[in-house]
């Protein structure tokens, strides 16, 4: 098995702001396994708010390369815990090696990742999308040029939140989603949120900084609307923290290390009675092709990655208007746009 790595600049169609930075081109590393008849595709991006560099990612997979490119696994799950301790120190890197080997996987036995796990497509949500905090007027104009998703994700995180969400929901009646990334108070929450549930919110994402575990158990059952976990619960450690101060949780990939450790996150999370989505960190459509493996098993999801940029790097699950469209392909789905290998 080869062990090949594609780096790649995608620019979005717009720069995209959350309260803690911004992104207007979006580095990302795709990991390929090579298996001589089969490529498997996996993929992590570059974060500046989780201090992931394309370095840091390269350097601990170069490093462990022959002990990669030596394995021979029939079960990508046992080979994530066979790989655990020596991939753990970065959780991205690793994402991008799992989803690669569930890619290879499926394609190897010739049926896709779901169907391996024993899931249907018959009833999985519909995606939101996400309009990244600017001017009112640009927030506005994003809007529209989407204006048929079933579901928004507004960021907030500025002196004007309920101003934009005003404006924006002159402009649609599909329901939001409000994102704050930790930029909130808790007087924030206790104020905002019943103007946020009258205006048409389905519930608000991490709003307190991550270690504010105390102040979010305080608010939880004084919220007009449900709060979702997402810097606050990043692997699976975080997990049983979660039920006391949260509602539900958004599990990202990169950030808890792939589809292995995300499926047993995703079952931890209901026998705690917690509501469960998962999100992207803007993936081109090799990674957001891997999250849609896991859509059955999901309440809700954000899938708008490759949507919000203005140009790809392969084909595979196509998000149109919040639906995801599968191909009639094994494994997650993934053909790499060979014109743009690195």
């Amino acid at each position: 098995m080869n062990l090949i790595l594609h780096r790649f600049a995608l620019p979005l169609k717009h720069t995209f702001r959350i309260s803690t930075g911004e992104v207007s081109v979006q580095e990302t590393l795709v990991v390929e396994l090579r298996d001589g008849d089969h490529s498997g595709y996996g993929e992590a991006t570059v974060s500046g708010t989780f201090s992931i560099t394309m370095a840091s990612m390269v350097e601990l997979l170069e490093a462990n390369r022959g002990r990669i490119e030596s394995s021979s696994f029939t079960d990508p799950a046992a080979w994530w815990d066979e790989l655990d301790p020596v991939l753990r120190a970065n959780r991205f890197a690793q994402c991008a090696l799992d989803e690669a080997a569930h890619d290879l996987w499926g394609k190897r036995l010739g049926k896709p990742v779901y169907q391996l796990w024993g899931l249907s497509l018959d009833r999985v949500p519909v995606s939101n999308f996400t309009i990244g905090i600017d001017t009112i007027e640009v927030m506005v104009a994003k809007l529209k040029e989407v204006p048929d998703w079933p579901i928004y994700k507004i960021k907030l995180g500025t002196d004007r939140d309920l101003e934009i969400l005003t404006e924006l929901r002159r402009h649609t009646a599909a329901p939001f989603r409000i994102d704050a990334n930790t930029s909130w108070t808790p007087e924030h929450v206790l104020r905002l949120a019943p103007q946020f549930r009258d205006l048409g919110v389905e519930f608000i994402e991490q709003p307190l900084k991550p270690d504010q575990w105390d102040e979010m158990r305080r608010l939880k059952p004084l919220a007009a609307l449900p709060l979702v976990a997402d810097e606050a619960c990043q692997t699976e450690a975080d997990l049983e923290r979660c039920p006391g101060a949260f509602h539900g949780v958004n599990l990202k990939l990169v950030k808890c290390g792939g589809l292995t450790p995300a499926r047993r996150m995703i079952a931890r999370a209901r026998a705690l009675g917690l509501r469960v989505m998962t999100g992207c960190m803007t993936e081109s459509t090799v990674g957001i092709s891997a999250i849609a493996q896991l859509l059955p098993l999901l309440d809700d999801v954000d899938l708008d990655g490759a949507a919000l940029l203005a140009k790809d790097c392969a084909e595979g699950v196509k998000v149109e208007r919040g639906v995801a469209k599968f191909p009639q392909r094994a494994g997650t789905g993934v053909e790499l746009d060979r014109s743009r290998l690195s």
